[in-house]
């Protein structure tokens, strides 16, 4: 969900996160959705989605006077020079519980049986409520009681925070980085800004207060922030679910359609899950308030469960054959997701 990076930090600043951050909100709103100069106090602004099976950030830095603009990172390790891609997979490769690489960098050691990677690694801070599977058992199969969604397990020795802290910084690190780098006077704005800086995570709908904890244990671990009173200042959350519905309104031209008494709904097809919710316009003019008509649903039906049965008919089919290997598995899984799952639109047959 790359694309709704460009709306968290707007979602943030439309509902008026922690008191202490309000005006800055207002400030922000104003000279994005009017294209007004901002008049606020200098700030850099990173919003961070850390996904299931891709990740990306975006920033700001806005100063008084400037036209706020959003920037995606498209520069990390292990890409080709070229590429401009701004999602990277979330993977952190392992050799005796050491990190060797993280993001792009770390396909290359998967399949390797020296190293392990973690993967999908978000599934496991869901919380229980959330493990369940929503998926039907497979065909033919013997399943009984609460069907639950299979996990892939953590590198031996390492832990879930861990995972985290390590994923964290190189995200963080790799910001930092291209913003020294493609902004004018970037490493002197940095060093000046950072102590100050907001830091915007993105949730999953079905995510609460625990999660949020974790989350902001692992920044800190990851020296995103300096103390926990200082990630309580500065680390605020966005539900994924919030932030794709001011994505979905600034780019549809909601100016025709949406009108007070309007009701809509918008669905973030994610890589675990699938969070929709159900709005109801209620003002337009002086501001725009939305309200939920019912509580916003968060399934387990995101892409990684595309790729696991692909995965699982694979292995069946090609179990007495010289491509039944993991690494072979791998592979084709892995063009399965890039190219045939991308491709298909539920008209044609093959791809």
């Amino acid at each position: 969900m790359s694309s709704v990076l460009l709306s968290l930090w707007l979602d943030w600043a439309i509902s008026g996160p922690s008191s202490s951050l309000i005006q800055l909100g207002q400030h922000l709103i104003a000279a994005k959705m009017d294209s007004q100069p901002y008049k606020g106090d200098e700030k850099i602004i990173i919003a961070i989605d850390l996904g299931t099976t891709h990740s990306a950030v975006s920033f700001t830095h806005a100063y008084p006077g400037s036209v706020v603009d959003v920037r995606m990172v498209t520069k990390w390790p292990g890409q080709p020079e070229a590429a401009g891609d701004s999602k990277i997979p979330t993977l952190v490769a392992y050799k005796n519980r050491a990190v060797v690489a993280c993001g792009a960098e770390a396909r290359d050691y998967v399949g390797d049986e020296e190293y392990e990677v973690a993967k999908w690694f978000k599934l496991h801070l869901h919380p229980d409520s959330m493990k369940i599977s929503d998926a039907p058992p497979a065909y033919g199969s013997n399943e009984t009681g609460t069907p639950t969604i299979e996990i892939p397990p953590l590198p031996t020795g390492v832990n879930l925070t861990q995972v985290y802290v390590a994923f964290l910084q190189y995200m963080f690190t790799c910001t930092k980085t291209f913003f020294e780098t493609n902004t004018p006077n970037g490493v002197a704005i940095w060093n000046r800004l950072k102590g100050d800086m907001v830091i915007i995570l993105a949730t999953p709908n079905g995510w609460d207060t625990a999660q949020q904890g974790f989350m902001k244990r692992a920044a800190k671990q990851a020296g995103m922030v300096n103390s926990d009173e200082d990630a309580d200042l500065r680390i605020e959350f966005v539900t994924e679910g919030e932030a794709s519905v001011h994505y979905a309104l600034a780019r549809t031209h909601s100016q025709t359609w949406l009108r007070k008494g309007a009701m809509f709904a918008v669905t973030d097809a994610g890589g675990s899950t699938v969070d929709s919710t159900l709005y109801e316009c209620k003002e337009v003019s002086p501001k725009l308030v939305l309200e939920e008509v019912c509580a916003s649903e968060c399934v387990q039906a995101g892409g990684v469960f595309v790729d696991r049965a692909a995965q699982v008919m694979l292995k069946e089919k090609l179990k007495d054959s010289r491509f039944g290997d993991d690494a072979s598995i791998h592979d084709m899984v892995e063009i399965f997701e890039k190219k045939t799952k991308r491709l298909f639109n539920g008209t044609q047959d093959s791809n």
